[in-house]
């Protein structure tokens, strides 16, 4: 009904038109008048606005009641009622399921309850079984005979822990001798000797050295322990060369110390001695 009377309205939209063109009539015939225009002019402007926006109700009004108005207001309406039923249904059907499950969780606590009486009870009566071993059977002599004292006396002199003792004795006399034939085997196998293949380089003093009287001279040297090998001449520069020579030693007998100055001691064809290489074997 509401909506009805205010399209059916008539509102003078236009009459800032009138009052504008009432304002200048008069500016013209008597002189503008500054504080009087400023105020008609700010009321020009509101009434300007409040026109507008009854316009644009009156607009939106007659779109609202035109042939779209049926799928408006009262759509909606009982589109929202169709919800809310709908929503009702939905929560009926869920305060059952909701009761259906208190239900069952009720009769599954009296259910337990009972149970956890019934068990100490079972418990308090249940009989306790005593394992028992069985005995042995004795059999009766036979009538008639009557066991002998004198096996008797001889059970009652048995020791029986003297045969431990033997064991012992006996275990400890084979021990000992496992050891003693454990030593004699080790000292019978023959001690590994520790060696060390050198290789030598004896300078000469200048060119003018007899190298033959040199390795002469160097393999004169005899000591426990030590065994010479090959020999070779290297050239090392403004025609001198230097003998370099392989000797193979015991490291317990012969050390590289005492080969240099034994060798050392030929001064007249030694000038130094260096050792080029040492590995052990």
């Amino acid at each position: 009904m509401a909506t009805d009377f205010l399209v059916h309205e008539k509102i003078w939209f236009d009459k800032f038109r009138y009052d504008d063109a009432e304002r200048r009539f008069y500016e013209q015939m008597n002189g503008p008048v500054a504080g009087a225009s400023c105020q008609e002019n700010g009321a020009s402007v509101i009434l300007r606005d409040i026109a507008r926006a009854r316009e644009n109700i009156q607009k939106s009004l007659a779109g609202s009641s035109g042939p779209g108005a049926s799928s408006g207001p009262g759509g909606d309406h009982s589109e929202l009622l169709a919800r809310i039923a709908s929503l009702e249904v939905e929560n009926q059907s869920l305060k059952g399921v909701v009761r259906d499950l208190q239900q069952a969780v009720s009769k599954l606590e009296a259910r337990l309850s009972v149970l956890e009486k019934s068990v100490p009870a079972h418990r308090a009566t249940a009989p306790q079984t005593q394992h028992v071993s069985p005995m042995r059977q004795v059999e009766p002599p036979p009538r008639g005979k009557a066991a002998p004292a004198a096996e008797d006396d001889e059970d009652d002199d048995i020791d029986l822990f003297g045969s431990d003792e033997e064991e012992d004795k006996e275990a400890m006399r084979l021990r000992e001798e496992r050891l003693r034939q454990y030593a004699e085997k080790k000292a019978k196998k023959p001690a590994l000797v520790a060696k060390s293949s050198i290789l030598l380089d004896v300078k000469p003093w200048d060119d003018e050295t007899d190298m033959a009287q040199l390795e002469a001279c160097v393999r004169s040297v005899q000591l426990d322990g030590l065994t010479w090998g090959g020999s070779k001449l290297v050239p090392v520069g403004y025609g001198i060369r230097k003998l370099q020579i392989q000797c193979v030693v015991e490291d317990d007998k012969v050390g590289t110390d005492l080969l240099e100055e034994e060798i050392t001691k030929f001064e007249e064809h030694v000038q130094s001695v260096d050792i080029a290489a040492f590995n052990k074997i």
